[in-house]
């Protein structure tokens, strides 16, 4: 099982652009330092849940300050952009990147976003299904044309063309068992997990991962990440405390996923949800956080029940302090990751 690390590149406070996108670049180079596999990057749009608009222009920027750290989307929201203009900025970056890239995509869930492009959120699974063959089309390396319902395109051929062949690995974020059956049959990698889903449910998701793995029997074997809110604490009392924190991206994620979402002045407002887990039923269920042991038994728990073979770690939520983050970050790397070594 390899480590990640994720970013959303959140500010509940808002804070400037400034200050938050310098944070993230550290995040990057520090988990390059301590051993990191790899850095994902969020796309998301006109709200202080995440002020990353352009994952792939970001993730080429961190990628030209790091030397081994591998670089992803987590994730481009296909539905929102044209096919061709993603399988360019896919290539480009792999490129720049020199073959560091692992790309995640998404159908996207956030009626907000989609309302303010003009779109429909409904309309995301016609125009994911046809985007993600003329992305996949882009990358064969040839002319091509395309007759979709949506999309109609002319004798194309995409440059530049990626370094790694056939193309990057292939992430899907999927939470519901249409998604991950739409994955399996493609023969992509699959994450899960975030805010807001148990472990309870991500074993049920392993159950059916199984089950579309049984019936579709993919062309080679696929890896499945569970990503969840990480705080390595020195007491209790921090732990539960960071776990508040996490509390507001539960609430905000549930709320912009379900359209009862508040927006004020581009702050997003964490509405509570009818019924929530109380601080004790968070810190057991849904998060990773606490003391360097408690956080080892909580990633077996989910290596045993989900078989895992990636775990991203979301070390900065809410409005946590920047000296917390990375000194969790110093101590996972120390205190936790040997154990899975």
């Amino acid at each position: 099982m390899d480590f990640g690390t994720f970013l959303l590149m959140q500010s509940p406070s808002a804070r400037t652009s400034q200050e938050i996108y310098s944070r993230g670049v550290e995040v990057a180079q520090a988990a390059e330092a301590l051993g990191f596999r790899n850095v994902w990057l969020a796309e998301h749009h006109f709200s202080t849940y995440g002020y990353l608009s352009r994952p792939a222009q970001l993730a080429t920027y961190i990628a030209a300050k790091t030397t081994r750290l591998r670089v992803g989307t987590a994730v481009i929201v296909v539905p929102l952009h044209h096919p061709l203009v993603v399988a360019e900025e896919i290539a480009t970056l792999d490129l720049l990147s020199g073959g560091r890239l692992d790309v995640g995509l998404g159908r996207g869930y956030q009626h907000y976003e989609f309302e303010r492009f003009g779109l429909e959120l409904e309309s995301g699974r016609q125009r994911w299904d046809e985007a993600v063959d003329i992305i996949l089309k882009s990358f064969e390396g040839q002319a091509f044309s395309y007759d979709g319902k949506l999309f109609k395109i002319p004798e194309t051929t995409v440059f530049p063309q990626p370094v790694q062949k056939p193309h990057p690995p292939i992430w899907i974020t999927a939470q519901s068992p249409d998604s991950l059956e739409a994955a399996v049959r493609r023969g992509f990698n699959v994450l899960t997990g975030g805010f807001g889903v148990s472990i309870d449910r991500l074993a049920e998701f392993r159950r059916l991962f199984d089950k579309a793995v049984a019936e579709v029997t993919p062309p080679h074997p696929l890896q499945i990440g569970v990503q969840r809110a990480v705080y390595v604490a020195d007491s209790v009392a921090d732990a539960r405390a960071a776990a508040d924190q996490a509390r507001w991206n539960m609430r905000v994620t549930l709320s912009l996923r379900n359209h009862y979402e508040r927006v004020e002045n581009g702050h997003a407002v964490p509405v509570p949800a009818p019924s929530e887990p109380d601080v004790d039923d968070l810190l057991e269920r849904f998060l990773v956080i606490g003391t360097p042991d408690t956080c080892i038994r909580q990633i077996r728990r989910l290596r045993e029940l989900v078989g895992i073979t990636h775990f991203n770690c979301s070390f900065w939520f809410g409005d946590l302090e920047h000296a917390r983050v990375l000194r969790s970050m110093e101590l996972f790397a120390r205190e936790v990751m040997p154990a899975f070594r």
